[in-house]
């Protein structure tokens, strides 16, 4: 293990910017927005995780949605904060009487046969504004992204990592419910 040493920073006064620093717009390629999940790895969480420990887990790291798996690693469906809320699980263990401890993430998330997504071959050829239009018609702060010919959820579009990006607010009313999702695949 090496070890490292911590530098006084009193005489550094310049920040580095990336040397060619894009203008982005909303008539920029929706894939420039797009998280691919071939280059980031998706953030997923097991659908027998207790759902008030998913809960805690992302309100820690700020996470609005993961992707929910088998103990397999294969797709089952998304779960997000606002499918977490304390009302929902206690809600859910009141309905199963059971305990609150006992309610688990798969039974609170959007189910995969449930959710819609965008195209990656459409996706190739849109601008972000289509995606924004999408999100803010349906309500939806995420929407994932599914490559057919594979057979895959290759990514996701997340309006928060837009907003950022373009440096402007994606004001995007959130609805009840991942699953009220729009575009259909054809």
């Amino acid at each position: 293990m090496n070890k490292l040493n911590l530098y006084p920073v009193y005489n550094v006064d310049e920040l580095v910017y990336p040397d060619a620093q894009k203008a982005v717009s909303v008539d920029t390629p929706a894939m420039y927005f797009f998280t691919d999940f071939s280059e980031n790895e998706p953030l997923v969480i097991e659908a027998d995780v207790p759902a008030h420990i998913a809960r805690q887990m992302m309100m820690m790291t700020h996470v609005r949605l993961k992707l929910v798996v088998d103990i397999q690693g294969h797709f089952l469906g998304v779960i997000s904060a606002q499918d977490l809320q304390e009302q929902s699980i206690l809600r859910r263990a009141a309905y199963n009487r059971i305990p609150r401890e006992d309610v688990l993430v798969r039974e609170l998330m959007t189910r995969r046969k449930d959710l819609h997504a965008f195209s990656l071959e459409e996706i190739a050829t849109a601008k972000i504004r289509d995606v924004i239009d999408v999100l803010k018609d349906n309500h939806q702060q995420h929407c994932l992204v599914v490559d057919e010919s594979n057979h895959q959820i290759r990514g996701i579009f997340s309006a928060g990592d837009i907003s950022r990006k373009l440096r402007l607010p994606v004001d995007i009313q959130e609805g009840t419910n991942f699953s009220k999702v729009f575009t259909a695949v054809a």
